[in-house]
């Protein structure tokens, strides 16, 4: 994963965790990993992770676009291409990259295509982007599997919930390229801003892989 030190320095960022107070940036710790995903707005996503047993660390940040050092304000004009994506670094003793996928999958609606929810533009859809070839097998392999279990519960007329609306999945599954940290105001909100928004909801469909 490629980090422009310059940015960091020019975006003031705080280098340490707010909830659990480990680095945010690298060099991690021997026999981390590190995930990225995009589902919607970041700050809910990063809460559910950094409160994951065997998450060693998250940050929020930019990823999937095609300009260089994105700010917040470019990215929510649409001009850059960029998702907001979490960081996960994680411990993968305690805890897989599988498992990891299982959670990204139920925790928001990935049949959305450029939006999550009330939120709306190409910066909110849904992404896995692998930073290993066998992240990047494990990924597409898990939506497939994902996809049978909506297709599944939307045929089933015992299934009142929302998987009824589901169509296809629309989640961008690429290698990353580069990830870009958010400014610090955005690291850790809902942490620092217990009441601030998050609209992260899942579809009801369990995955397990």
């Amino acid at each position: 994963m490629e980090t422009d030190w310059q940015t960091l320095r020019l975006l003031n960022l705080n280098s340490y965790h707010f909830v659990n107070g480990n680095s945010i940036i690298p060099p991690y710790p021997e026999g981390m990993e590190k995930a990225v995903f995009g589902m919607g707005c970041f700050w809910g996503p990063e809460r559910l992770f950094w409160r994951t047993p065997g998450v060693y660390s998250t940050a929020v940040g930019y990823a999937g676009g095609t300009t260089d050092d994105p700010t917040y304000t470019e990215v929510c004009k649409d001009i850059t291409g960029h998702t907001e994506v979490v960081l996960i670094v994680f411990d993968k003793e305690i805890i897989n990259f599988e498992k990891l996928l299982e959670i990204f999958w139920e925790s928001h609606n990935p049949t959305q295509g450029m939006r999550q929810r009330s939120d709306v533009g190409s910066q909110y859809r849904s992404a896995i982007y692998a930073n290993s070839t066998k992240q990047l097998k494990l990924a597409e392999e898990s939506l497939e599997v994902y996809q049978m279990k909506l297709d599944s519960a939307r045929n089933d007329e015992k299934i009142q919930f929302e998987s009824k609306i589901l169509g296809k999945i629309t989640t961008e599954i690429k290698m990353l390229d580069k990830f870009y940290f958010a400014e610090d105001y955005h690291q850790q909100y809902l942490a620092k801003n217990p009441n601030g928004y998050c609209s992260m909801k899942g579809t009801g469909v369990s995955c397990a892989i």
